[in-house]
């Protein structure tokens, strides 16, 4: 770690991930049920001419402080990462201006198993293969690019 952060290639601990989200606190042991649950979110990158450029994902929480995504090839997303890592993913609030949760971090095109071999993705998002018509593994084909998030920090209220 440096700084308090831990380094990009290193592997989170336990400890490193309880300073991200604290799950002694009403906020965190929400956010945690939610990262586990919640099948979408936004992906926020920032365009060329720094504009916020969002998206709607799939997304998988190791349980510590990564995410992973999935992209197909050629995407602006992966444009934006390139040009400029810092992103934020958001879980939709509440409808009335609560139950926020704001990860921030740092993304990268990782090295990650495509979607199909990867047993927690397939579990939790057989139901968009099926509603679009795909397998597990045409998803793979097309969303082939793995981006790994390394969260920083959450808020939310």
């Amino acid at each position: 770690m440096r700084g308090g952060r831990r380094d990009r290639g290193a592997p989170a601990t336990w400890r490193e991930a309880s300073e991200v989200i604290d799950k002694t606190t009403e906020f965190g042991a929400r956010a945690v049920r939610r990262l586990r649950e919640e099948r979408l979110a936004w992906l926020t990158t920032v365009g060329g001419d720094g504009t916020p450029q969002p998206v709607l994902v799939w997304f998988l929480w190791d349980g510590l402080d990564d995410v992973l995504i999935y992209s197909r090839p050629g995407k602006p997303k992966l444009r934006n990462i390139a040009r400029n890592p810092r992103v934020s993913l958001h879980l939709d609030g509440d409808g009335q201006g609560g139950n926020v949760v704001v990860l921030l971090g740092d993304a990268r095109v990782s090295d990650d198993p495509p979607a199909d071999q990867v047993p927690e993705y397939v579990a939790k998002y057989t139901w968009g293969f099926e509603r679009n018509g795909w397998t597990a593994r045409e998803f793979a084909e097309d969303y082939s690019v793995p981006i790994r998030i390394a969260v920083g920090r959450v808020r939310g209220f």
